[in-house]
């Protein structure tokens, strides 16, 4: 009986195996064997689905920055303090003109605006002929000029074209000395001996002590750092001081142009040619032409 539990179990185990196995199962009972086919069994499991949440950590993402490159536009100066524009000239110029023989250094306030100071002077007369009629008497002028100046130059259009406008204070020594004209001196309508009159020598002076000027002109560039240009205009100087002596003229009366003694000295000739100098009123409108290079930096 024992047996029989016994093998009923080993086929039952047997049994099971081959089911997984889904092979024939041949069990031995009493020295018999039998054979048990086994029917495959499926077994089907339905999954439960699962929901699986995950925190994320927040992560920090360092990039580093490119660095970027700030171009400012050519010639701009909206960034400049006034200690970094006057400490900082645009550009230094040499002249030649009436004014003189001079420099001057400029500030750009903006792409169109420029403040220049500059000192132009020297012996210019001859660049007025070297000489000059009063009346009816000819002077030769020897001339010590002295002109600084402070001015603004515009360029309106945004090219070459200039226009200028400023300030002169003048400081110029004038020294006129006269020619007689075949023998004689004419001076107020009247002739009179050249040797009796002697030579008249004198100074002359504007009385102006500011002189406003103005200009047209134009400035091309003939590189980046290197250009040109040239100024007409005029400055008003104010009327003419004159003085006026006679120098190796004679000790009394003097004689007309027919050696006829008038009741004129050589002193009161002076100061009618002093008077005449004085209504001449040379260089009362100063004209201004001038030419010159400049170097930006």
């Amino acid at each position: 009986m024992k047996l029989i539990k016994l093998t009923a179990i080993s086929a039952a185990v047997l049994a099971s195996t081959a089911a997984l196995a889904a092979e024939p199962v041949i069990v031995v009972d009493n020295n018999d064997a039998v054979v048990y086919e086994a029917e495959p069994v499926a077994v089907a499991y339905e999954a439960e689905p699962v929901a699986v949440a995950y925190e994320a950590e927040p992560v920090a993402v360092a990039y580093e920055a490119e660095p970027v490159a700030v171009v400012q536009p050519a010639n701009s100066y909206s960034d400049r303090t006034f200690f970094q524009t006057v400490t900082h000239p645009a550009a230094v110029s040499a002249e030649v003109g009436t004014l003189g023989y001079g420099a001057n250094i400029g500030w750009a306030l903006n792409d169109k605006t420029e403040l220049q100071a500059g000192w132009a002077g020297g012996d210019v007369a001859d660049l007025f002929g070297g000489d000059f009629d009063a009346n009816d008497v000819n002077y030769d002028v020897d001339s010590d000029f002295s002109n600084p100046y402070l001015g603004v130059q515009l360029r309106p259009t945004g090219n070459w074209f200039t226009m200028g406008a400023g300030i002169i204070v003048p400081d110029n020594d004038i020294e006129v000395t006269s020619n007689p004209n075949g023998g004689v001196y004419k001076v107020d309508g009247k002739q009179y001996n050249a040797n009796d009159v002697g030579t008249l020598k004198g100074t002359l002076d504007h009385r102006n002590k500011l002189a406003p000027y103005a200009t047209i002109g134009f400035r091309p560039n003939i590189t980046n750092n290197f250009g040109l240009f040239g100024e007409i205009g005029a400055a008003y100087m104010g009327k003419t001081s004159a003085e006026v002596s006679s120098v190796g003229g004679a000790s009394g009366f003097i004689r007309d142009e027919n050696g006829v003694v008038t009741g004129e000295t050589s002193a009161s000739v002076a100061q009618k040619a002093e008077k005449e100098l004085e209504d001449k009123d040379w260089l009362e409108w100063m004209p201004i032409v001038k030419v010159g290079a400049t170097y930006r930096f």
